[in-house]
């Protein structure tokens, strides 16, 4: 099947070449890191060329290549991406993984990054995944005060105006296809109130971000799908200014009593991205150990 083609699904078919990207163009933001630099790694061995987005950290850049080198994907290493000039691509080479960094607050700048990346892969985007978040760090709101204000609108701009920009930005090249594949990271917090750390403001995000994708999912019913990924507490540097005794608590109330990890992770983002999921679009896919489904173990708070 040649990677422009819509694949159609028949009775029969393998299931493991259905899991295979070879030859696609898969974007995933706030890949720096934790879940998003395991997901663009699981994403490249599955065969895709895989472009990496980060705000701040750097180490994407060293980290798109090692990617690249890996699982014999593209690489095209770029500058820094300003959303008010264009994009000149440099240090072309034969590993296919690359590091951009964008704003995914501003619309501009990702509607450009979006259209100079298909521009320069193909002319083709077959998957995005909208992974770039933050978490609350304020505590309670009316402990918060005037500070919770500014906080909470960079929540609401990072982890749910961002995936209304980036699922804009790429269905306008999934609907010129006829085929796409949105994946949007929410969280266990968007079906639960975490306890005993209190982030109203990032679970109302999150909950945001699993009925947008159900939404977009009956909009693009023709020619894409739309999901989520909510995953539990998992152990990156998103969590790290979380004081050890919490963490505690979380592994307490988790079945499995641990963290998860992001590698824990790929198995979902990539049945989502491939042909082997052809009929799931609008689901969320909860990867957190059963904690959100599970009740209070007896001694806990």
């Amino acid at each position: 099947m040649a990677v422009t083609d819509r694949y159609s699904p028949r009775d029969g078919d393998a299931v493991l070449p259905l899991f295979s990207l070879k030859g696609r163009t898969a974007i995933v933001s706030g890949a720096g890191a934790g879940i998003g630099l395991a997901v663009a790694d699981a994403l490249a061995e599955a065969g895709a060329n895989v472009v990496l987005w980060y705000n701040s950290n750097e180490k994407a850049v060293e980290r798109a290549e090692a990617i690249g080198k890996k699982w014999g994907v593209k690489s095209i290493l770029l500058p820094r991406l300003s959303p008010h000039r264009s994009y000149d691509v440099t240090n072309v080479n034969s590993y296919p993984a690359a590091a951009y960094q964008v704003d995914v607050t501003s619309q501009r700048a990702v509607q450009e990054a979006v259209d100079q990346i298909v521009s320069e892969f193909n002319s083709r985007l077959d998957i995005f995944v909208a992974n770039a978040g933050i978490p609350w760090t304020k505590g309670a709101i009316l402990d918060a005060g005037e500070e919770g204000f500014d906080h909470y609108h960079k929540i609401i701009a990072t982890d749910l105006d961002s995936v209304y920009f980036s699922a804009y930005a790429a269905g306008l090249h999934f609907r010129r296809q006829g085929t796409g594949s949105f994946i949007a990271t929410a969280s266990m917090s968007g079906h639960i109130t975490n306890i005993p750390q209190l982030q109203t403001a990032y679970n109302a995000a999150k909950a945001a971000v699993i009925h947008y994708v159900k939404g977009l999912a009956v909009e693009w019913a023709g020619f894409a799908r739309a999901n989520s990924v909510s995953p539990g507490y998992i152990a990156t540097e998103i969590s790290d200014f979380v004081p050890k005794e919490t963490k505690d608590i979380w592994k307490e109330k988790i079945p499995f009593h641990r963290e998860g990890l992001a590698n824990e992770l790929k198995g979902a983002y990539l049945y989502l991205a491939s042909d082997a999921a052809s009929y799931t679009t609008g689901t969320d896919i909860i990867v957190d150990g059963y904690i959100s489904l599970s009740v209070p173990i007896a001694g806990t708070t």
